[in-house]
């Protein structure tokens, strides 16, 4: 059972980097896809950044392609995602999710694991 748990939200100010990490609390990675989605009230969760684990090809949403790189770190059996230059629009709650297999996708209803999500607040 894939477990997943977020972590490195907080409060920051606009212009400043987070990273977010991402375990699987119950195994280590291995057949996976994982992403990063976020979510503000009342709006569709918005596909960030997706990676596969095993052959580590990357994806990012056009939108934020140009501040956001998502990773992985095997020996850690974690994945990230490097925020810089964060916005107030930014502000959001940020998951981690995982589907089985080597397919990277954008679309949140593909991915079968989810962790709890960590806020992400960007003040001015």
């Amino acid at each position: 059972q894939v477990q997943l748990v977020e972590s490195g939200g907080g409060l920051v100010q606009a212009g400043d980097s987070l990273r977010l990490s991402c375990v699987d609390s119950g195994r280590a990675f291995s057949d996976h896809t994982l992403g990063w989605f976020r979510q503000i009230p009342g709006k569709e969760r918005e596909f960030l950044a997706a990676v596969t684990w095993i052959t580590n090809a990357p994806a990012h949403a056009n939108s934020v392609r140009d501040r956001f790189a998502i990773s992985r770190d095997v020996a850690k059996n974690e994945v990230y995602l490097q925020m810089n230059n964060l916005k107030i629009e930014d502000t959001a709650v940020y998951y981690c999710a995982a589907l089985t297999g080597q397919v990277l996708s954008s679309d949140y209803r593909r991915y079968t694991y989810w962790g709890q999500g960590t806020q992400v607040t960007v003040s001015s």
